[in-house]
Parts: C-alpha cells; sequence; structure tokens
C-alpha cells in the first residue's frame, strides 16, 4: 500500500469520524432543543395557571369587597331609614295631644309608687306644665311642680329624703319601647330585603 493511499484512508476514517461526531453533536443538539422547548412549553403552561390563579383571586377579592361595600351600604341606608322612623315616631309623640292626659297621669301614678315619702317634686316639658299643675292639684296636692325639662312629655319625679330620681318621660318610655321592638320594626320595613 502506497503512502497516498495510507494517507487517503486515513482522511476517509477522519471524515466518517467527523461526520459521525457531527451526527451525534447534532442528534444532541436537537435532543437539548427538544427538551429545551419541552421545558419552556412546561414552564409557559405553569405560569399561565398561575396568571389564571392569580386573575381568578383577584376576580374573588374585588366581588367580596364588593358584596361587602353593598353591604355596608345598604346597613347604612336603614340605620338612615331607622332613624327617620325613629324622629317622626318621637315627633308625633311630642305633638300628640289625644291620650296625652291619661299617659301623663298614669307616669305619674307610676313614678310615685317608686317613692316611700310624700313629699315629691316633678318636672316636665313647658308645654305641659298647666296639665301636670292640674293632676297634682286634683290627685298629688303633697307634690309640687318644680320646673321645665327638656323632654317630649311625661314626667321627672325626684326626692331629696330618698335622693331617689324616676325618670318617667315620654322618651324613657319610647325609648325602651323602640329598643325592645326594633328588630320586629326593621322586620317590617325590610321585609322584602330579607
Amino acid at each position: 500500500m502506497s503512502l497516498d493511499t495510507v494517507v487517503e484512508d486515513i482522511r476517509d476514517e477522519a471524515r466518517a469520524r467527523a461526520d459521525t461526531i457531527r451526527k451525534e453533536a447534532e442528534q444532541e443538539a436537537d435532543e437539548i432543543i427538544a427538551d429545551a422547548n419541552e421545558e419552556a412549553d412546561r414552564i409557559v403552561e405553569e405560569r399561565e395557571r398561575e396568571v389564571e390563579r392569580t386573575i381568578e383571586q383577584e376576580r374573588e377579592q374585588r366581588l367580596s369587597s364588593a358584596k361587602l361595600e353593598a353591604k355596608q351600604e345598604r346597613l347604612g341606608v336603614r340605620r338612615d331609614v331607622l332613624e327617620s322612623v325613629r324622629e317622626s315616631a318621637r315627633e308625633r309623640l311630642a305633638t300628640r295631644e289625644e291620650g296625652r292626659e291619661e299617659l301623663t297621669r298614669a307616669l305619674l301614678k307610676d313614678g310615685a309608687a317608686e317613692f316611700e315619702d310624700d313629699e315629691l317634686r316633678v318636672y316636665g316639658r313647658g308645654d305641659d306644665q298647666e296639665l301636670i299643675e292640674s293632676i297634682i292639684e286634683s290627685e298629688f296636692p303633697e307634690f309640687e311642680f318644680a320646673g321645665e325639662r327638656d323632654c317630649l312629655g311625661g314626667v321627672i319625679l325626684e326626692s331629696d329624703e330618698s335622693r331617689v330620681r324616676v325618670n318617667n318621660t315620654f322618651d324613657s318610655v319610647f325609648e325602651d319601647v323602640w329598643d325592645d321592638n326594633l328588630r320586629e320594626v326593621s322586620e317590617q320595613l325590610f321585609e322584602s330585603d330579607q
């Protein structure tokens, strides 16, 4: 064999080996690229799921916040309506003349029952002074009308001896009745919201 032939064989063998290495490298590169593409697809899918979760969480938070805000506004309106009804009822009670004498008399008797002594000072609304004095004069001559108090009506009784004070004003009775019946009033006003 000639030297040229040997050199040519070595070259052919080197070329074949280079082709094999290149093909293996290309195949390995293709596998690396395929693995990278799969990893990229997996990362994209994972990020998309995370974004969807984040969007859903934000939507839920905003929806929950909007519901809470609407509930608070509804409660505020209810509170305003109840306060308006309460003030309207107080105003009607303050200006009501029908039954005023009977109610004032009953509150005076009820308050007097709380005291052991007979000498009491009675206070009431300025507009009711004549009414209170006429009741005292006819039924409780030992009592004294002692002055005006800012109230819707009724009486406040005081005694120095027992240091007791009884507030039997329309205001105090109204507040007790209002507190005791607030739930029922609210249910009747807002039954369609229930």
